[in-house]
C-alpha cells in the first residue's frame, strides 16, 4: 500500500468562513481596472479546469478576464466536476488535444481544486501540449481526508478515498514535467494548505495568497499572479516575483491584502487574515 502523508483537514472554524467567496467576487470586481493594467498576454490558448461540484459557470469571471487580457481562454465544456472517471479523463484529454492541434501552440492549465489535480496529469500525459500549469488550493499532496469535503466526493462519485490514494497518490504527489505553480492559502477552509504545494524543483513555485478556498479563482491577489504566470515568455519560466505585484498594486483595497509571498518553510508562519470586504 501507498505510504501517504498524514495531513490533518483544516479547522471547521476555517470551514465556516468560505462564506467570504462572495467578499472576494465584490474585490474582484473592484479591482478590474488594476488588474487590467497588468501584462497582457500573447494569445496563447489556456485550459481553465473547474473544482470540485462546480462547472465552467464558476471559473466565468477568470475566463473572461483572461480574453480581455488577450489569451485564448476555454471552460472545460464537460458540467460539473464530480471527480475522475475513465469517461471523463479521456474527454479532457480530447479536449486538450483539440485546443493544441486548433491553435498549433501549447496549452496553460489553470485548475482550481480538483481541476488542478486534474491539469496536473494532464500535463503529465501530454506535456508535449502543454506551456505550464497553475493550480488554486489543490489538495495533490496527500490523502483527500486531507480536506472538509472528503465524504461528500465519495458519495458524489461512488469511488473510496482511499482506493484513490492507493492508486494514484504516489504519482500525483511527483511536480509534472512543466512548469507548474502552486498557489495556495493558509486559510482555506475546505483543503489543508499543506496538501497544496509543490516540492521544491527546478520548475515548481509555492504561491501563498490570502483569502478562502472557493474564491480562489476569483480573489484578485490570485488572479493577479495568475496573470503574472501566464504572461511570462514562451520557454522562459522563472519564480514569481512579488515585488513586480507590490509594486503595481497601488488600489487601496487590494493593498490591505499584501504582501503576498512565495511559500516559506512549513510551519513558519501565521495564517493568514481574514479577506476583508470589498469597501474601500
Amino acid at each position: 500500500m501507498t505510504t501517504q502523508p498524514r495531513i490533518a483537514p483544516p479547522a471547521r472554524g476555517l470551514f465556516a468562513l468560505e462564506g467570504r467567496t462572495f467578499a472576494e467576487l465584490g474585490l474582484f470586481f473592484q479591482t478590474l481596472p488594476w488588474l487590467r493594467s497588468l501584462p497582457k498576454g500573447d494569445g496563447h490558448p489556456v485550459l481553465v479546469l473547474p473544482g470540485f461540484t462546480t462547472s465552467d459557470l464558476a471559473t466565468t469571471p477568470l475566463r473572461r478576464y483572461l480574453r480581455r487580457q488577450g489569451y485564448d481562454a476555454y471552460g472545460w465544456a464537460l458540467g460539473r466536476n464530480l471527480g475522475p472517471t475513465p469517461r471523463i479523463e479521456a474527454l479532457m484529454m480530447r479536449r486538450l488535444h483539440t485546443i493544441y492541434h486548433q491553435s498549433g501552440r501549447q496549452v496553460s492549465l489553470v485548475g482550481w481544486s480538483l481541476g488542478g489535480i486534474f491539469a496536473r496529469e494532464l500535463a503529465r500525459d501530454a506535456p508535449n501540449m502543454v506551456r505550464q500549469v497553475i493550480t488554486l488550493g489543490s489538495p495533490f499532496a496527500a490523502s483527500p481526508r486531507a480536506t472538509n469535503v472528503w465524504r461528500l466526493f465519495e458519495q458524489l462519485s461512488g469511488q473510496s478515498v482511499d482506493e484513490l490514494v492507493e492508486e494514484r497518490l504516489a504519482t500525483m504527489v511527483m511536480p509534472p514535467p512543466v512548469p507548474s505553480t502552486a498557489i495556495y492559502s493558509k486559510s482555506d477552509g475546505v483543503a489543508s494548505w499543506r496538501a497544496c504545494r509543490e516540492q521544491e524543483a527546478p520548475l515548481t513555485d509555492n504561491v501563498r495568497v490570502p483569502g478562502s478556498h472557493c474564491g480562489l479563482g476569483h480573489n484578485p491577489v490570485a488572479v493577479a499572479v495568475i496573470a503574472d504566470r501566464l504572461a511570462l515568455p514562451e520557454d522562459q519560466w522563472r519564480r514569481f516575483d512579488r515585488q513586480e505585484l507590490l509594486k503595481r498594486s497601488l488600489h487601496r483595497s487590494l493593498r490591505t491584502l499584501l504582501p503576498l509571498e512565495r511559500s516559506e518553510p512549513a510551519d513558519c508562519a501565521p495564517p493568514d487574515p481574514i479577506l476583508p470586504t470589498a469597501n474601500p
